[in-house]
């Protein structure tokens, strides 16, 4: 990648978090996967590992699946 992309990408990465002051973690890094960042990305990002951000995605996924239903 072009340094100057790189640049304007992580500038606007820095004000993507700052909009989302106060949100959990896990919201940024939905927020910050919809955006197309890998998960190494945001974990760089987010000063974390990319097992906590691949742990958090799959825990929103699984959470927004509908619940079956007993018959």
């Amino acid at each position: 990648m072009d340094p100057s992309n790189e640049r304007i990408e992580r500038l606007l990465v820095l004000l993507l978090l700052q909009s989302m002051k106060g949100t959990s973690q896990r919201e940024k890094v939905i927020q910050l996967n919809i955006a197309g960042f890998s998960n190494f990305e945001i974990a760089e990002f987010l000063d974390t590992s990319p097992a906590v951000v691949a742990t958090l995605l799959y825990q929103s996924k699984k959470s927004g699946k509908p619940k079956k239903r007993r018959s």
